[in-house]
């Protein structure tokens, strides 16, 4: 039998994304306990909030038991290979999570791996995260497809892993980047051919959120970047999302943001507080959404 990873989105099709939206939505008890009496490892390199929490708890939910573990407990590459500690690990668990900075850390660890590896995050892409967000915008926006999803901010690994899961469905896409933080002309071709229903890319935050049903953010500043905050604030300073911007959109639009947030700076507290965020509802989906990317990996089907 054919080990599942997810690195990235893009180990799903269309198909097996409807099938773990289905999954995540459906109540535990049709999901049997998949990991009954078995381990899943999460390996921690970056500290966490929301990924470690609804990890271990969907872990918890399908029976299974999940093991913590910090970064500098396994050391790859400095107690330890990559490729030994995978193999040791796969020994005891039946998956491996890992949250790492390198992404070709975890295809290291796929490529040696009997059992999935799954990408709680790299500098590549956060697909847990993606995942959710669709979760949540099919809950409050249903159908998605021809649907317009615009994202405000730095073309970083949570925004690849979105438009991604937006291709997949069928989504306009519409992209807000300051210049020199944009998506590449070759990533928009490959974000098209995945199957997006258009995708465009704008250098202004109000042109991008026009006619959006869903808007998205995230911070300007991410993990490893403080020796350029000072840059940054200066360059994405026209990039708050403001009632302004919201008002662009549609008038039942959403804002989403993957957490945490800085009022003020990416998005302004009346937004982010407001009646159209459903910020709350996007972190509490992490959970739903791993518990169905877990079934799924199981071979769950309902």
């Amino acid at each position: 039998m054919t080990v599942r990873h997810f690195l990235d989105i893009t180990d799903l099709t269309a198909r097996d994304l409807n099938t773990v939206m289905d999954l995540a939505q459906a109540d535990i008890s049709m999901l049997g306990s998949p990991l009954a009496g078995k381990g899943v490892a999460l390996i921690f390199e970056k500290p966490s909030n929301r990924t470690r929490q609804s990890m271990e708890m969907a872990v918890v939910q399908l029976g299974g038991h999940p093991i913590f573990t910090r970064g500098e407990e396994v050391g790859f590459d400095q107690r330890e290979t990559v490729e030994d500690v995978t193999r040791i690990m796969a020994g005891y668990h039946h998956v491996v999570a890992a949250r790492v900075f390198a992404h070709s850390v975890l295809q290291r660890m796929a490529a040696v791996s009997s059992v999935p590896i799954i990408n709680m995050l790299s500098e590549q892409s956060h697909p847990l995260q993606a995942l959710a967000d669709v979760l949540t915008m099919r809950q409050e926006l249903g159908d998605l497809r021809q649907k317009t999803v615009a994202w405000i901010g730095d073309y970083n690994n949570v925004a690849r892993s979105l438009v991604e899961a937006c291709s997949l469905e069928g989504m306009n896409i519409r992209l807000g980047c300051p210049v020199g933080y944009g998506a590449s002309n070759s990533e928009l071709t490959r974000i098209a051919d995945l199957g997006a229903a258009s995708i465009n890319q704008f250098e202004s935050a109000q042109t991008a959120a026009t006619g959006a049903h869903a808007v998205h953010t995230d911070v300007f500043v991410s993990m490893g970047q403080e020796a350029e905050t000072a840059k940054r604030l200066v360059d994405f300073k026209d990039f708050c999302i403001d009632a302004n911007v919201m008002s662009v959109a549609t008038k039942d639009a959403i804002f989403m943001h993957c957490l945490p947030a800085h009022r003020g700076v990416e998005v302004a507290g009346e937004v982010i507080d407001g009646s159209q965020s459903r910020v709350v509802t996007q972190a509490h989906n992490r959970m739903h959404a791993a518990r169905g990317l877990l079934a799924h990996l199981m071979g769950v089907t309902l």
